[in-house]
């Protein structure tokens, strides 16, 4: 289990600092990092006993006009990539 949560159905004007603000109130947060205009971020807390208790207490949590949606970040995938074709060859048939 991480200690790194994913905070999303953010309000498209959350910062990272009101986000750190929030989760510092009953937790020692280490870094937070909020994607601009999509609504969603990360919090890295000290321990994973923080973050699961943060996931209980918080999805659902209404914050800035929003139920947050909070669960333990997944792991990065790095063999994971990205396909602009959206699946369809690049082979022309004739």
């Amino acid at each position: 289990m991480s200690n790194k949560l994913y905070v999303g159905n953010l309000n498209y004007s959350v910062t990272n600092e009101e986000l750190r603000v929030f989760f510092e109130e009953n937790y020692t947060v280490k870094d937070v990092r909020v994607i601009e205009g999509k609504g969603f971020g990360f919090v890295e807390l000290e321990t994973k006993e923080e973050a699961n208790d943060a996931k209980e207490r918080f999805n659902e949590f209404e914050f800035k006009g929003r139920k947050m949606r909070v669960d333990i970040a997944k792991p990065k995938n790095e063999n994971r990539s990205f396909r602009r074709d959206r699946g369809f060859s690049r082979e022309r048939r004739y």
